[in-house]
């Protein structure tokens, strides 16, 4: 039986996948899409998230073309995010590892391909619940860099996408596992799974890290990382960069480290979780202090805004005492978390009249947590004060010190949120141009191979700024479909 042809073959359907069939479907090219998942596990990581995407902008009057009517438009406060803002941001939290070639593409392109997107129907909106904080005078304030996000989140997200797909005439199939690449003379031509395979003009690959791959996690994070609980979908287990390593690609990036947050560690289900998807993220600890059983502090919950900081503290979660730390919070901090992670339905809390019933309650070292809390009550500069909205240098000089929004645990009830490392997806992948073009190790590019979304290897590096990585994903798939 003769393999079945296309034009172009994009493998994956996440939010790079489909940037980049709808791109190549704009150029009149015969785009097949295939995706692991069958419908009801459809998506990729994309699904799960809150569908925040960060863009370069000039502030709100230059996105409210973008944006989904809302009212509160009127009283909100939404500084610029210029391009040079978003680049040292990136730079800052990878620590100058991230490549200077492809960032430059990701902000360049930051806010046109949400544009572009929006054209094809999705919707986009500000993202109160998650960005924003009341000021004195009741306006709505934006930190943080991060403002726009899909209408629907996550969900939404894929709901659109799809939509959009199937009006351009993209062929969507399901239930795919493609294991390998089809080279022939030193091309890739097309893909093969178990019972199929289909030649092409072009690949792009669009199929995620390896972070629900367990023994490839051990294999490039540390054999901790087995214990990671996968936050987004099981079915990123790295097939596709095991093959295209095979198939002369180079690596690009940072393999050893990866996106991972505060996570709730005790909620039967907290792992690929359809029904809650990212409402399982603790993302409130820089209200709080965070502790190990120990009962010790073991990092600066205030060092920057949330979005700057949670990608990487659930690694830090990981190194302590059975991988679990508790986030802690009093009467007067307790009302300024999130309601929709914090307040969700079995959300696992304890709650103490006093320190040593929320020790008890938690496993937590009773002495040494009223030692820990005390020391970092009485070292707060009460001087300063308190604004949750803006880098308020509020500190706290125990050890560590807390560097922003030092609150301290005095007025019961307490609450204590135990949290684990919940594993979101891996930095390192393959070698690429601007324009996706899988590269080999001299540097020259695999004829007919593209690459985009997690795939590609080089942005991220020890931590990440939230929203960074489905707009990475829309503009290099958008780059790869325009070649492919």
């Amino acid at each position: 039986m003769p393999a079945e042809e296309t034009d172009v073959v994009v493998v994956g359907g996440g939010n790079a996948g489909f940037s980049a069939a709808h791109a190549a479907a704009e150029r009149g090219r015969r785009v097949l899409l295939l995706e692991k998942g069958e419908p009801d596990q459809a998506g990729g990581n994309s699904y799960y998230t809150a569908g925040a995407f960060r863009v370069a902008h000039d502030g709100l009057a230059g996105i409210t073309g973008l944006l989904d009517h809302d009212d509160r438009h009127a009283h909100t406060v939404l500084a610029p995010y210029p391009a040079e803002e978003f680049a040292a941001d990136l730079a800052a939290v990878t620590g100058g590892r991230n490549d200077p070639a492809l960032s430059a593409a990701l902000i360049d392109d930051s806010q046109d391909v949400l544009r572009w997107l929006h054209g094809k129907g999705l919707r986009f909106r500000l993202m109160y619940e998650r960005q924003a904080y009341p000021d004195a005078r009741g306006r709505q304030v934006f930190w943080g860099g991060l403002t726009v996000g899909s209408t629907g989140g996550g969900r939404g997200l894929v709901e659109q996408h799809t939509a959009a797909a199937r009006d351009a005439g993209v062929v969507l199939r399901h239930g795919v596992r493609v294991t390998d690449l089809v080279v022939e003379h030193g091309r890739v031509t097309g893909v093969a799974w178990a019972g199929g395979t289909v030649r092409a003009e072009s690949v792009v690959l669009a199929a995620g890290g390896f972070e629900a791959n367990p023994d490839l996690r051990a294999t490039h994070l540390g054999e901790a990382w087995r214990h990671a609980r996968v936050r987004g979908t099981p079915l990123n287990t790295g097939d596709l960069l095991v093959a295209a390593l095979a198939a002369g690609a180079a690596r690009h990036g940072d393999w050893r480290t990866c996106h991972s947050v505060a996570w709730d560690a005790w909620y039967p289900g907290n792992e690929s979780n359809r029904a809650l998807t990212n409402q399982l993220t603790r993302g409130g600890y820089p209200l709080g202090i965070v502790v190990n059983n120990r009962g010790e502090r073991f990092l600066d919950e205030g060092r920057d805004f949330r979005n700057y900081t949670y990608a990487e503290y659930g690694a830090r979660i990981l190194e302590q005492p059975g991988g679990v730390a508790f986030q802690l919070f009093d009467a007067t901090t307790r009302p300024m978390l999130r309601a929709e992670e914090y307040d969700m339905p079995g959300a696992s809390v304890v709650v103490g009249q006093t320190l040593a019933d929320l020790a008890a309650g938690a496993g937590i070292n009773p002495t040494a947590l009223a030692a820990t809390v005390a020391a970092f009550n009485d070292s707060i500069d009460r001087s300063v004060p308190l604004d949750i909205a803006v880098r308020d240098g509020r500190s706290a000089s125990a050890d560590p010190p807390k560097s922003h929004w030092a609150i301290p645990l005095e007025r019961p009830p307490y609450h204590a949120f135990p949290v684990t490392c919940g594993i979101t997806f891996t930095f390192g992948g393959l070698r690429a141009d601007v324009h996706g073009r899988v590269l080999d190790e001299s540097g020259a590019p695999l004829p007919g191979l593209y690459v985009c979304g997690e795939m590609l290897g080089g942005l991220f590096s020890g931590n990440y700024p939230g929203g960074s990585g489905l707009t990475a994903g829309a503009v290099f798939g958008r780059r790869a479909g325009r070649l492919a």
